[in-house]
């Protein structure tokens, strides 16, 4: 699911599927001219909702019998997306996370069409659009949100008296009390450093007060700024060490599948992890209530969670038919269109009038938290590359080197400071 989180090479996309991709464009075109009905073709990187998506596009076109919603799925799209856009054929409406560097570079090399002004921009609550702005303009409409937290045995919590922490002291007490029970606190990736990449964001959020604050420590520090004896670096060493030291048994050889089984079948009772994690844990069928809760802080009401527009639209600024593709996104905005989608994704979501399940469903706890002052984007959204970073936590996690985890973390940020 955190797939846009690594940057891919450009070496060899040309060499990548064009063929396919592209024929989708020519088939619009012609169809276009026939003088009854016009063809924008929608580029979908949510392919587990595919089937969700071509319904309510179904629902669009019954509306809209005059425009006609060519919906493409392909295997690897954000990579067959990169291509096409390197080779100008750009879809009328495309599905790109809006925090990914790609999606900066080329709102900013004008491939999309401007929506600050649209009204149906009004109709994302929060201003979650505002987060996403490119030199000050919106080129994107984030209708839905992934968010990274903990899941957690709420069941077992329960029998053990532990009540969802709301401060760092909580947390720590919460673990000493589940390891005295016998069971693993932590169920961790070790093989699959994306999925800490969350849990080392809000580490770092959390302890120096913001993602801006975070980013000042990181990304806009001089050059090897970065300290062991840093105090923030100290506490984001604690908070790691919370995870080092309290995971499950031959964590350091698990996969994500192996985590999400050691949370499901009860052997551990927390696991970081984002919501898209939710379906593989439901199909583990597990026998305790499944709940989620942010990442603690030093004080109570300060928990974070992180996350990013997950079913989020631009249109291409050089579709033939931009009116078309703007009356979909439109509708995309609407209550109908996303309450059809939220019933089967169960992400949050950003529209205006979509009734979503409370604090105390699954992913409550989380859910309750997006779009407010909790919900920060990822940090990378400043960066110019993520993996190296998750890379350096896995490896701080598996060793423990406090100076090689700062080593790291200086050659990764410095050849960004260049630029400051």
């Amino acid at each position: 699911m955190n797939k846009w989180l690594r940057r891919l090479s450009l070496v060899g996309l040309a060499a990548l599927g064009l063929t396919l991709a592209g024929c989708g464009n020519k088939q619009a075109s012609e169809e276009s001219h026939n003088g009854k009905k016009v063809t924008i073709e929608y580029f979908n990187q949510k392919k587990e909702m595919s089937g969700t998506l071509k319904e309510i596009i179904k629902d669009f076109e019954k509306k809209n019998p005059d425009i006609h919603v060519k919906e493409l799925d392909v295997p690897d799209a954000g990579t067959v997306l990169k291509t096409r856009m390197l080779s100008g054929d750009v879809p009328d409406v495309i599905n790109i996370y809006p925090q990914n560097i790609d999606y900066q570079e080329w709102a900013k090399a004008g491939y999309f069409e401007d929506m600050t002004n649209a009204p149906y921009i009004k109709n994302i609550k929060n201003h979650y659009a505002d987060q996403f702005k490119i030199n000050g303009k919106i080129y994107n409409a984030p209708l839905s949100a992934n968010v990274y937290g903990f899941f957690y045995n709420a069941t077992e919590f329960e029998k053990l008296g532990i009540k969802p922490p709301k401060t760092w002291a909580d947390f720590e007490a919460a673990v000493e009390k589940i390891k005295k029970s016998g069971k693993a606190p932590f169920a961790v990736a070790g093989t699959e450093p994306w999925t800490l990449n969350g849990y080392h964001q809000l580490s770092l959020a959390t302890v120096t007060g913001g993602a801006k604050q975070a980013n000042k420590l990181l990304r806009y520090s001089a050059p090897n700024g970065i300290k062991v004896n840093n105090p923030y670096i100290q506490k984001d060493f604690n908070r790691l060490n919370l995870l080092r030291f309290n995971a499950q048994k031959n964590w350091r050889g698990a996969s994500y599948n192996d985590a999400v089984v050691s949370f499901a079948s009860g052997q551990s009772l927390i696991m970081p992890n984002g919501s898209w994690a939710l379906p593989m844990i439901n199909q583990q069928k597990p026998k305790f209530k499944v709940r989620t809760f942010a990442f603690p802080a030093a004080k109570p009401n300060h928990e974070m969670t992180v996350g990013s527009g997950d079913l989020a639209l631009s249109i291409s600024s050089k579709s033939k038919h931009k009116k078309a593709a703007e009356k979909f996104v439109a509708y995309m905005t609407t209550p109908a269109a996303m309450q059809k989608y939220y019933d089967v994704d169960g992400s949050p979501v950003a529209v205006k009038g979509v009734k979503q399940k409370g604090p105390n469903s699954q992913l409550g706890g989380l859910s309750q938290l997006a779009f407010t002052k909790h919900d920060m984007v990822w940090l990378a959204q400043d960066w110019t590359s993520e993996n190296d970073f998750f890379n350096l936590t896995a490896s701080y996690l598996m060793t423990g080197n406090k100076q090689q985890m700062v080593n790291d973390m200086n050659t990764f940020f410095n050849p960004m400071k260049a630029a400051n």
